[in-house]
């Protein structure tokens, strides 16, 4: 028979027992104990917070490469009229599922953080997943559940605003030490409506830098200015064509320019329709028009001032497919008082998935210069070539880089672990 001492022990082992099971029988079935009842998911996306979504989402399997998934979600996204982002989410079936394809949209505003827009995200994507759920096994362990229910029909929305946003912004940046001292002022204003059937642009934004050299015997100071006023008007023709207009007010002592005024009214054709431009687009867009430009100093053609007449035409492509990304633009433009007075400009960015785990960026840009009328006669100081503060004689403009990345081994990324922050 046990004594008090004994009895106390026992009971004290039973409770130790107890609150120590019951948390573990409580616990949600783990991934791993899924096998391969959860569907293998690649997520296909630049914008996304990657480890939110691996503890958030835990009923797939998050994978690596597209080649290995059932499920291939593409994540395209757009800027909305608001200042917001719209994010489209092309469910693609891989395998087992081949042939099950969805769409869904989520819109964020511009009032929305991080926070909120990662876990509006994530809501969307668990929505488009259930489709595919539903084919397995874990569609028995699947609750769902509406936060809110409202009996009324959904009211007109009324917007005081006309669909107008605005936007201004100040900035500034400061630094310096014994020799040298820096300073920065920046601003900018923006109007912008979008709707279906119209778009319009205003924005307005300057800039002022400041650098002071001590050399001992004497002090430097060296001021760059920069002022610019866009517009951008443009009014829906269908799924194919746009027409409208540009205007540009601008001054800039690094382009040797007082003032620039320039307008030109614009046409642009789609092949594709516009309604597909998230996935796909080949858009033409000509313009041409007057500018009006006073020199800050006499240029290489003895001008103070000219009026002239600029023609461009440019054409964008662009496709997000379930192997890669391909961009490109090509325009060319030219002033009707000399032809030879030109320039061409090729970009190009490709985000390639060659084969299974091997992948090649690529993004570079050529430009051919025959255009550079605002030159001054003086040419620049050595000063000034030195701290890149006045633009310089050029036929030809190039940049580019290139990555090329193999990764091999598991194929699940399912695990966050934050420890050391990485």
């Amino acid at each position: 028979m046990m004594n008090s001492a004994q009895s106390v022990y026992l009971r004290l082992f039973l409770f130790f027992v107890l609150i120590t099971a019951v948390p573990l029988l409580a616990q949600p079935p783990k991934l791993e104990d899924m096998g391969n009842d959860a569907p293998r998911v690649f997520l296909d996306c630049n914008r996304c917070d990657r480890g939110f979504l691996n503890q958030d989402v835990t009923f797939v399997n998050f994978v690596r490469d597209r080649n290995d998934a059932q499920v291939h979600v593409l994540v395209t996204v757009q800027r909305t009229g608001s200042d917001g982002w719209e994010y489209t989410l092309d469910f693609m079936g891989q395998h087992e599922f081949d042939g099950m394809n969805d769409r869904l949209k989520y819109f964020s505003v511009s009032s929305d953080s991080d926070d909120e827009i990662r876990h509006g995200f994530s809501r969307m994507l668990k929505i488009g997943l259930m489709r595919f759920i539903a084919q397995t096994p874990l569609a028995q362990s699947i609750v769902i559940s509406q936060k809110y229910t409202s009996k009324r029909a959904p009211s007109k929305v009324t917007d005081k605003w006309k669909n107008w946003l605005f936007r201004v912004s100040l900035r500034t940046y400061f630094q310096g030490q014994q020799s040298t001292n820096e300073l920065f002022l920046g601003g900018a204003f923006s109007a912008n409506r979008i709707t279906d059937n119209w778009k319009i642009r205003l924005s307005m934004n300057g800039d002022y830098k400041e650098d002071v050299f001590d050399t001992g015997d004497e002090e430097i100071t060296d001021i760059s200015r920069r002022y610019r006023w866009n517009s951008v008007m443009v009014k829906s023709l269908g799924q194919h064509w746009s027409a409208g207009g540009y205007t540009r007010i601008f001054s800039s002592t690094y382009d040797n320019k007082d003032i620039e005024v320039f307008v030109s009214p614009a046409i642009e054709y789609n092949l594709l329709p516009y309604s597909e431009s998230t996935r796909r687009e080949l858009r033409f867009l000509y313009r041409v028009g007057p500018s009006y430009v006073k020199y800050g100093a006499p240029t290489i053609f003895d001008k103070s001032n000219e009026t002239l007449i600029e023609e461009e035409l440019s054409v964008n492509y662009e496709t997000k497919q379930p192997w890669g990304t391909v961009e490109m633009e090509l325009e060319g433009s030219h002033y009707f008082h000399d032809l030879s007075k030109h320039r061409v400009r090729l970009v190009g960015e490709f985000v390639l998935r060659v084969f299974r785990g091997l992948s090649l960026d690529f993004v570079g840009s050529v430009t051919r210069i025959r255009d550079q009328l605002a030159l001054p006669m003086g040419g620049a100081s050595a000063e000034e070539i030195l701290l890149r503060r006045r633009e310089l004689a050029t036929s030809y403009r190039y940049n580019g880089s290139l990555r090329l990345s193999y990764t091999f081994g598991s194929i699940y990324s399912n695990v966050v672990n934050p420890r050391f922050g990485g």
